[in-house]
């Protein structure tokens, strides 16, 4: 499927080549509204240490660059939590390449790897 879009800037028009998905737009979403970006399994397991510790802290807090799942106030630290998907650590046991899609997926998590190569 190919579109015509017209770019603001350049007065003039661009084919792009888009993919078409699988899903229509309402099942897309649907099927999207369950990956979770909050309260994942990773998370609470680190949450649940840090309480039996005696740690007092605040989720997700907005206010902050990069809205941090964990918050700790008194040592003003923050804890991000990275999932196995997303970043795929070296030697991890719960990575393991996408199966489907795999020519979009692979380079996407290699720039993620590599942004936070840099931090």
């Amino acid at each position: 499927m190919h579109r015509k879009i017209k770019a603001d800037i350049l007065k003039c028009y661009k084919v792009i080549l888009l993919t078409k998905d699988m899903f229509d737009a309402k099942k897309r979403s649907e099927i999207m509204s369950h990956i979770r970006s909050k309260n994942t399994k990773g998370e609470i397991m680190v949450r649940k240490h840090l309480h039996q510790l005696g740690f007092r802290f605040r989720l997700h807090d907005a206010k902050l660059p990069g809205k941090p799942d964990i918050v700790l106030p008194k040592y003003k630290c923050v804890v991000f939590i990275h999932g196995c998907f997303w970043h795929a650590h070296q030697g991890c046991k719960y990575y393991s390449d996408p199966k489907t899609n795999a020519k979009y997926w692979i380079p996407k998590i290699q720039q993620t790897q590599k942004e936070m190569s840099r931090r």
